[in-house]
């Protein structure tokens, strides 16, 4: 590594490499050095911190002179001699910036294949639950400011909320531990460890048999919309999400079949479409009119969104209390009883079989899922008249 006395033109002079790189050191001052790329060249500072060599980029040569240079490798050289790391300082530096609205804004950046509805509920998490934490750094969050704020949100915002929203933020602040070194523990752990997180229980509610015909006749009597959207979610077992934003562009009438291209799991899904669902479809596409959504609603989304006031007006008209994941709960439960495949119960939900070596060796068409769909809208179609 050659030697130079470092000056503003001497550095000027200093030729470019054909390739790699080449290091010139200081004369006047050890440690200080100049490293020249193809393109490039930049003040650097070596020394020692606990018998070990440590390299630190100060910045281009075109930014500053080399008397600028040398002084800011001094208070770099008086550093190491303390023994301070100038390259851990720094990072630790720009770890403490990263805020937890920041940290959720990165955890979206680097995800932009994240289901709408996972980015809608992370960000509930980020921006309205956790929102006093949002200009903390995420590094200073700590396991007792989690432990206060979950029973916080279990006690005002249901422990489902509660248990979810720091489902969500552990999983941002691993996403932001890995990407940072001498990171805090995940401060979430100590829910686990306190036995904290509130105990949930799956619904196992859905429509009986014996429900089955006042629900249906209370579903005829309201407008088309909602009884399309409702025998929809019956007959498909689709879940919330996938419905509202159903767009005809998504439906083939000719082949019968309706595809999903991202649902709740990341996946694309194509189910075959039943004969009775072909009739209610092909009738609503007549009438569908200029707007792209199956379910169109007057909102800046241009697709329904709320349906929780028909849910309440079939309910009180039938006395069948229900959500639409209960429809989808039902039409499973009438699969399973018709004794259709394992494999083919999956994937008309969706379901991935990632932990199953021979359900990854499977493969379902649409076709290979027709017979399963009659046989399940046949059903249906019995138990309503019931």
């Amino acid at each position: 590594m050659p030697g130079l006395r470092l000056t503003r033109r001497s550095v000027d002079d200093i030729p470019h490499p054909e390739r790699g790189q080449v290091i010139y050191r200081d004369t006047m001052l050890p440690g200080l050095g100049v490293r020249v790329g193809v393109k490039s060249k930049t003040y650097i500072v070596e020394g020692q911190i606990n018998r070990r060599t440590k390299r630190v980029t100060l910045g281009r040569t075109d930014l500053y002179p080399p008397e600028t240079a040398r002084r800011k490798a001094l208070i770099v050289l008086g550093d190491m001699a303390d023994g301070v790391d100038p390259t851990a300082e720094k990072r630790r530096k720009a770890a403490d910036k990263i805020t937890v609205e920041k940290a959720f804004n990165k955890f979206f950046d680097t995800r932009p294949d994240l289901a709408k509805a996972t980015m809608d509920n992370y960000s509930r998490t980020g921006f309205i639950y956790l929102k006093s934490w949002a200009n903390k750094p995420i590094n200073e969050i700590t396991r007792q400011m989690v432990l206060k704020r979950h029973q916080e949100m279990s006690r005002n915002n249901g422990k489902v909320t509660a248990n979810d929203s720091f489902r969500h933020f552990r999983s941002v602040y691993n996403f932001i531990a890995a990407t940072e070194d001498d990171f805090p523990p995940n401060p979430v752990s100590i829910l686990s460890q306190a036995r904290a997180w509130n105990k949930e229980r799956r619904r196992q509610t859905i429509i009986e048999a014996k429900q089955l015909p006042a629900w249906w006749d209370a579903v005829l009597s309201e407008p088309d919309y909602v009884r399309d959207f409702l025998l929809l979610a019956l007959f498909t077992g689709m879940r919330r999400s996938e419905l509202q934003r159903l767009r005809w562009e998504n439906i083939d009438l000719d082949q019968r079949k309706l595809h999903l291209p991202t649902t709740k799991n990341g996946d694309p899904l194509t189910l075959p479409v039943s004969d009775f669902l072909f009739n209610l479809l092909e009738a609503r596409k007549e009438n569908a009119g200029a707007s792209p959504w199956v379910f169109p609603g007057n909102g800046p989304s241009g697709h329904i969104v709320e349906p929780k006031k028909f849910l309440q007006r079939v309910t009180a008209a039938s006395g069948v209390a229900f959500t639409l994941h209960d429809l989808r709960r039902t039409y499973i439960t009438i699969a399973e009883s018709l004794d259709i495949p394992h494999y083919a119960l999956k994937r008309l939900l969706n379901h991935r079989s990632s932990n199953d070596v021979t359900g990854g060796y499977i493969i379902i068409n649409v076709d290979r899922l027709r017979g399963p769909v009659e046989l399940i809208s046949g059903r249906i179609l019995e138990m309503k008249e019931a």
